[in-house]
């Protein structure tokens, strides 16, 4: 059985190595994985591993496997 891990934010910014403003432009425009809440409140977000290597992945395809 696979284990879904979930990345909190500076996972993400390393993995992406984008800012975090970078990353809140991207969700606002809808271009980034979907946060999860990790608390009633809201306040602890994450990403599933899975989304963030498909969105990476996906990067590479548009840029032809050229990382920019």
């Amino acid at each position: 059985m696979a284990v879904t891990r979930i990345l909190k934010i500076q996972e993400v910014l390393h993995r992406c190595s984008i800012s975090r403003s970078s990353l809140y432009r991207l969700i606002s425009k809808g271009h980034f994985p979907s946060q999860l809440r990790l608390s009633p409140e809201g306040r602890s977000v994450g990403w599933l591993e899975e989304d963030i290597e498909g969105w990476i992945s996906s990067r590479k395809s548009i840029n032809d496997g050229k990382l920019t």
